[in-house]
């Protein structure tokens, strides 16, 4: 099992996850509560919940950006309950990881995710170079915006994405939650499991196109 050799003897982290290993299982909780002693205790399916809305009430449609809800925690017996927590926390990104290191990921460029939009969303294919340095500086930042590592490059010509976004946003070593926080200490974070971004997600090409009809 993947997670078997990613979770270490004590503590882990993916995204805003914590995961800490106890005698007889794992508890999970948001990696800023870890010295609180007032978190609700919830259930293994109470986490899709806890995915949807942030702090506030707003619901969370980007899973991966760094408005995680505070003030829980959930018991696991092993290692499938505490992988059934964070593929509802964050769909999707335990199999991209696996992919990643068995060496059969395949990423796409931004200009080709565009290029094969169609319907109301074909325009979003004349969005200009400077136009997405713009948009992918500011909607893909780990600090505010989306807590993915960046695989993929601007075009076929392996562009960045954006020169608005530091190289540690491409790094998967770099832990993006503690790289918005403190940079200087994110890349020495080996206990950190990363976020990866395959490809530009729907809601980036949705705000490329508004971009584009403006």
């Amino acid at each position: 099992m993947l997670l078997q050799a990613l979770v270490g003897e004590k503590v882990s982290r993916i995204g805003q996850l914590e995961i800490v290993r106890l005698e007889g299982g794992f508890v999970l909780f948001h990696r800023d509560d870890a010295r609180r002693s007032d978190l609700g205790e919830h259930e293994i399916d109470d986490a899709f919940e806890i995915a949807r809305f942030d702090d506030v009430g707003n619901y969370r449609p980007l899973k991966t950006a760094p408005s995680l809800r505070h003030g829980w925690k959930i018991f696991a017996r092993d290692l499938l309950q505490v992988e059934r927590v964070i593929d509802a926390i964050y769909p999707g990104r335990l199999a991209m990881l696996h992919a990643f290191k068995s060496g059969d990921l395949t990423t796409t460029s931004l200009r080709e995710t565009l290029n094969r939009q169609s319907g109301m969303y074909r325009v979003a294919a004349k969005i200009s170079d400077e136009q997405i340095d713009g948009l992918v500086g500011d909607f893909c930042r780990s600090d505010g915006g989306c807590l993915r590592t960046i695989l993929w490059k601007r075009d076929t010509c392996n562009k960045d994405p954006s020169f608005k976004l530091p190289r540690e946003k491409f790094d998967p070593a770099v832990d993006q939650y503690l790289s918005a926080k403190n940079p200087r200490l994110a890349t020495a974070a080996t206990d950190s499991i990363p976020l990866l971004c395959q490809e530009a997600c729907n809601l980036l090409v949705a705000e490329a196109r508004k971009i584009v009809k403006k």
